[in-house]
């Protein structure tokens, strides 16, 4: 029913703009002209005119058109806009380095907020690009379980009670029934405001989860017809056993489950975790994973993972860390200096290998994310998948490596995330296309040039090669440059509805 509907939604919108198609002579609001046009749902790869109207394409043919603002796409490739699933960083600098990355739709969807009217303070109003969040489980049970609140990582935390209950028990204390049905109430009070999904980071709180609170999260998911963005729990390096245990709930549920960075999660198992995601996809079970595109992990030094026996985990030592404001490498004494003084600091830990992370950036059916953290200002480092993940697949694994074809990246940054998200969020069967009637965000790069300048030791260096980026018909980046003083980003929302 779903399908019909989505593609009675698609018919309708075709009949209202395809009278344009055919109307060479109509003036367009934007014209863009001679570029190599790809669409991933309709295989559309072709040298083509796009004509927009407003915030919508209503135009796609090979004939000359007329607009009152022309772009001259010769030598690019029109894509549609890519939409980062997996970015925690809603701030001026973060979106900033989205845009030139190509992105014009980011979203936190494995941390989340609670509650998500806090979600985009420091971008709202002046937000170049689209944006929007999942109900944050870690934030709802931080309400639950202690006197603080820290709707998500942008926000400093705040003592809203006094019952005598630290911020510990939220990575230690198991939940009892009370407490699951207020956790409950909290996630299903932000699925009803529009949340896209429930956020669940659960390997951070994986010692005070047990299966009774997990499991009413996918029941919760699974009610409301919601997605599940889920970062498993984390045994010994490469223990598929946080793996297996999602697939069972996804399973159990009936829910739409993502597992998040799935290479940070495998390790040297990344083969095995692939199959594993398949298999229980070709057995029913509505099941997708993401990659970044980098070989190292990113959190906050204080985290769970890094309080129990991180060097089997993740098979590294002191020097394998790095902090991400300085680049500095660990030893020993300065790593638990650091965890005791400031847990809040943001670290770079090196345990993956290329041919790990490669896998999954060639498999068609993997969403393509950055994972990348709170930009806050260039005088900080910052890990550099955020800044430069979208462009690194075009630049070094497409152009340079040919490990995956140009079409398949832009079906893994655009049409996938798109197709797993529009079930809750409807939107979304506007983006990710370039077709008539969808949304004009629009990404327009030359393929030669996009590449990704970003390092670790020198992060704060912007993607190369986008050339023109359109968000909702409005030109962000033109010619090569941003435009000053241009917002059209919008947060974006889930429509609720219960199975």
């Amino acid at each position: 029913m779903a399908r019909l509907i989505s593609l009675l939604f698609g018919f309708i919108l075709l009949i209202g703009t395809a009278g344009f198609a055919a109307n060479d002579d109509r003036q367009y609001d934007i014209v863009i002209n001679g570029g190599r046009v790809m669409d991933p749902e309709t295989g559309l790869d072709a040298i083509r005119n796009v004509g927009i109207i407003g915030h919508r394409i209503v135009a796609i043919s090979g004939k000359p058109m007329q607009g009152k603002r022309a772009i001259d796409a010769a030598g690019k490739i029109v894509a549609p806009g890519f939409i980062d699933i997996h970015n925690h960083s809603p701030t001026p600098l973060g979106l900033h380095y989205q845009a030139w990355d190509g992105v014009t739709t980011t979203l936190d969807l494995e941390a989340g907020t609670y509650p998500i009217s806090a979600y985009g303070n420091q971008i709202r109003g002046r937000a170049p690009i689209n944006y929007g969040t999942s109900a944050g489980h870690v934030s709802a049970r931080l309400e639950v379980m202690s006197d603080y609140s820290r709707p998500n990582g942008t926000d400093k935390m705040t003592k809203i009670g006094d019952s005598g209950k630290p911020v510990s028990r939220v990575f230690a204390a198991k939940a009892n029934a009370e407490e699951r049905a207020a956790m409950r109430r909290k996630l299903e009070t932000s699925l009803q405001d529009g949340a896209i999904g429930i956020g669940v980071p659960l390997d951070y709180v994986s010692a005070a989860v047990d299966s009774e609170e997990l499991g009413m999260l996918f029941a919760l998911a699974a009610e409301y017809d919601a997605p599940l963005f889920i970062h498993v729990r984390r045994g010994l390096a490469g223990d598929p056993a946080g793996l297996d245990e999602a697939i069972a709930m996804a399973r159990k549920y009936g829910t739409r489950t993502l597992i998040c960075h799935m290479s940070h999660s495998a390790i040297q198992n990344t083969q095995s975790f692939l199959d594993k995601v398949r298999a229980a996809r070709a057995d029913g079970v509505d099941i997708h994973a993401e990659v970044l595109p980098y070989n190292a992990g990113s959190v906050f030094i204080g985290a769970a993972a890094f309080q129990r026996d991180w060097k089997k985990i993740f098979n590294i030592d002191y020097a394998d860390i790095q902090l991400a404001a300085t680049g500095e490498r660990f030893t020993k004494e300065s790593f638990e200096r650091t965890q005791r003084e400031n847990p809040q600091a943001d670290i770079i830990h090196h345990y993956l290998k290329e041919e790990w992370t490669r896998l999954l950036v060639a498999a068609p059916d993997i969403i393509i994310s950055s994972d990348g953290l709170v930009a806050k200002t260039t005088t900080e480092n910052i890990p550099p998948q955020g800044v430069g993940s979208f462009a690194k697949i075009l630049g070094k694994y497409v152009r340079e490596e040919k490990a995956l074809d140009i079409m398949t990246a832009l079906s893994k940054m655009t049409l996938l995330p798109a197709r797993l998200l529009e079930k809750a969020a409807p939107i979304f069967r506007l983006k990710g296309r370039i077709q008539i009637g969808m949304d004009a965000d629009i990404t327009i790069f030359d393929p030669a040039l996009i590449a990704a300048k970003t390092t670790y030791e020198k992060p704060h260096q912007q993607s190369v090669g986008v050339t023109e980026l359109l968000v909702g018909g409005v030109p962000v980046i033109n010619d090569g440059k941003m435009r000053k003083d241009i917002y059209p980003g919008q947060q974006l929302f889930a429509s609720p509805r219960k199975r």
